[in-house]
């Protein structure tokens, strides 16, 4: 991964999704981070048939690593939090997510993605271009409408996580003339992340019918020493308003992380939480994740 990648997830850690899926901008096989730490050779097996739970959102939840080139044509050499819960809980997990997903083509395939469906400047798609954890019916089916589907044909989820907005923010960092640093600009991200998060989890709950947990998942900070990493937290408040307003729980991934960061001088990296080069989480820092998620559930 090339270094300008770090960078823009520090400076867009404001937005709060920055710490993370950024680095599916590129196409995968010019990505470079890292892999030493991360979790692969094969998801676990989680889930012992008593129930289901839908994973939702981008690169994080997928398990994305950007160096593993060679691996993206077998979705099983990533692990996310997502199948650690699932084992955890002994549910069976359908992880929907898609690297490079932001809240609009979530909503829409045909919108601006960050690597999933497209990238500003070509047609690429991972999703089009390498599997996902799950096969989706059509590729012009969006992750929203696969979800509804879901829960409307599957009366067996106890479940549903959605992480999702890291990509919205590295695109403002694009296409801005402030990339993303002018207070007019950083509203705009989140008034969008805030009202594409609302419209997504009332169609899970109008749409699908669906009334059980949901939990939205925040972003985590790189570095929790620097104005950036306290940004971060504001706007995972404010996603957690949106929450609460859809009768969703949430699981704050920058708490999460924000104990062994401290530790290392706020930086994320260096307490072993995120991939060396990379905005992604190691082993360890998708167990926190897991573990902040089933913490919720358990409570």
């Amino acid at each position: 991964m090339r270094s300008r990648f770090r960078w823009i997830a520090v400076t867009l850690a404001a937005a709060s999704a920055v710490v993370t899926t950024s680095c599916s901008s590129d196409e995968p096989a010019q990505a470079g981070a890292s892999s030493s730490a991360s979790a692969a050779g094969g998801a676990p097996q989680s889930g012992s048939g008593s129930g289901s739970y839908l994973a939702l959102g981008d690169s994080v939840p997928f398990g994305f690593r950007g160096d593993a080139a060679t691996e993206f044509p077998d979705a099983d050499n990533f692990v996310g939090y997502p199948e650690l819960v699932g084992e955890e809980l002994g549910l069976d997990v359908v992880n929907a997510s898609c690297p490079g997903e932001t809240t609009a083509s979530f909503l829409d395939a045909t919108a601006q993605s960050n690597g999933c469906e497209n990238l500003l400047t070509s047609d690429f798609g991972y999703r089009t271009t390498y599997p996902l954890h799950v096969p989706y019916d059509s590729a012009d089916q969006s992750q929203l409408d696969f979800a509804v589907n879901a829960l409307t044909e599957d009366d067996d989820v106890e479940l549903v996580t959605v992480q999702i907005g890291a990509n919205d923010a590295f695109l403002c960092q694009q296409t801005t003339p402030s990339r993303c640093t002018d207070p007019a600009d950083l509203q705009a991200l989140r008034t969008t992340l805030q009202s594409n998060l609302d419209r997504i989890l009332k169609a899970l709950r109008e749409d699908a019918g669906y009334d059980g947990q949901i939990v939205v998942v925040t972003y985590y900070a790189l570095n929790y020493s620097d104005a950036f990493g306290a940004a971060t937290q504001v706007l995972g408040g404010g996603l957690a308003q949106v929450a609460a307003a859809n009768d969703a729980d949430v699981a704050d991934g920058y708490a999460a992380f924000q104990e062994g960061a401290t530790a290392a001088g706020g930086d994320s990296t260096a307490a072993g939480l995120v991939l060396p080069n990379d905005v992604h989480p190691t082993a360890e820092g998708q167990q926190l994740l897991a573990d902040a998620v089933t913490a919720v559930v358990e409570n």
